[in-house]
């Protein structure tokens, strides 16, 4: 790794990304959004400082997956990801 790669890494703040994605998740509410919808809210983060969030926010408990399915981008099916204050909710 190059000393302005690891730079780079170092100035990422994870729990600000961590933030952004929770919050567009808990955004939508109980229908809750896959992989593809919660990038289209997050435009300007690159895909990998996106999707890598979504392990640590299931393992902290902040979002689960809903067990729903639905298309994403490709035509392939993505699974439906909501914020723990909808469990129990229908």
């Amino acid at each position: 790794m190059s000393d302005t790669s690891a730079d780079a890494a170092l100035s990422i703040n994870v729990t600000v990304l961590e933030q952004l994605v929770y919050r567009a998740i808990r955004d939508s509410g109980r229908q809750g959004l896959h992989s593809d919808e919660v990038r289209r809210r997050l435009p300007h983060l690159a895909y990998s400082s996106v999707t890598a969030r979504y392990s640590s926010l299931l393992n902290k408990g902040h979002i689960f997956l809903t067990g729903e399915r639905r298309k994403g981008d490709t035509g392939r099916t993505q699974r439906v990801m909501a914020a723990s204050v909808y469990i129990g909710e229908t």
